[in-house]
């Protein structure tokens, strides 16, 4: 991709994670996001960055853990969401509006660098895994959270794709495929390790609004639809609602969906 190109697909991207308000979507990713926090053994004292860090879902409770916590996202809006968070809860975090592609932090900086579904849409993957490893002591971890392939998550975002282009990157969804995983780490890493475990995302409505939620509050969703006629617009509302009726474990009013995710977990060599 030339430099022209890449400009032009950064200030596109940049537009789609500040569209919406992520701090709505992130209220139904927290029960999942509590689970990958557990799994992390954050301790005190310990130097964390969180990429890609939303409004806060992982540099929260890492910050109440006792850790000296960074947080970075390409959305100036998460950023003063998760800046009034840190806020309201008399935290210490340092949150910078930044690029995953370009950090702007010395190398081996980091205990821990993690990423939860958040670096995984970075569009030149190997260049995000190089920087996220760039940064990360020697022995530190890089931990990711990835959407698995295959299951709701991928196919919420092909319904997405039947009605409108998709960027012209890689696959974020090849962050959840275990072998491209494995290429992509094949380099760095001392070791590295993968498992799958449910994501639990729970919306607390019904399925019409679950879908309205998204049309109104997720900048990729949001996007995607800007622009579809009406009968389009219509099309994948109905699909997406049979998608969200299939998966759902909760009740008619109030949607629960089980996701899969995808643990990274490589120590720096």
């Amino acid at each position: 991709m030339d430099q022209e190109s890449l400009s032009k697909l950064k200030t596109a991207l940049h537009f789609v994670w500040n569209s919406g308000d992520y701090e709505t979507v992130a209220r139904t990713l927290e029960p999942g996001a509590a689970a990958f926090f557990d799994r992390l053994a954050v301790g005190p004292g310990d130097r964390i960055l969180d990429v890609a860090c939303g409004t806060g879902q992982i540099a929260l409770p890492a910050a109440r853990a006792g850790a000296k916590v960074t947080g970075l996202d390409l959305s100036e809006n998460n950023i003063e969401k998760a800046n009034a968070l840190v806020h309201a809860g008399g935290l210490e975090v340092k949150l910078d509006a930044g690029d995953v592609e370009d950090m702007p932090y010395k190398d081996e900086t980091f205990d821990l660098t993690v990423s939860l579904i958040g670096a995984m849409f970075a569009p030149r993957p190997e260049r995000a895994a190089a920087e996220m490893l760039r940064v990360t002591r020697p022995g530190g971890r890089l931990v990711m959270g990835n959407w698995a392939d295959g299951g709701f998550i991928a196919s919420f975002f092909a319904a997405l794709a039947k009605y409108a282009p998709m960027p012209d990157i890689p696959s974020p969804l090849l962050w959840g495929d275990e072998a491209t995983v494995r290429d992509r780490f094949a380099k760095g890493v001392a070791s590295l390790a993968l498992s799958r475990h449910p994501y639990r995302i729970e919306y607390g409505t019904p399925v019409p609004e679950t879908v309205e939620h998204y049309f109104n509050d997720f900048g990729p969703s949001m996007v995607a639809v800007a622009d579809l006629d009406p009968d389009d617009r219509e099309d994948l509302r109905e699909d997406l609602e049979a998608l969200f009726t299939r998966h759902n474990i909760g009740t008619a009013d109030a949607v629960v969906i089980e996701a899969e995710l995808l643990d990274v977990v490589a120590v720096r060599a």
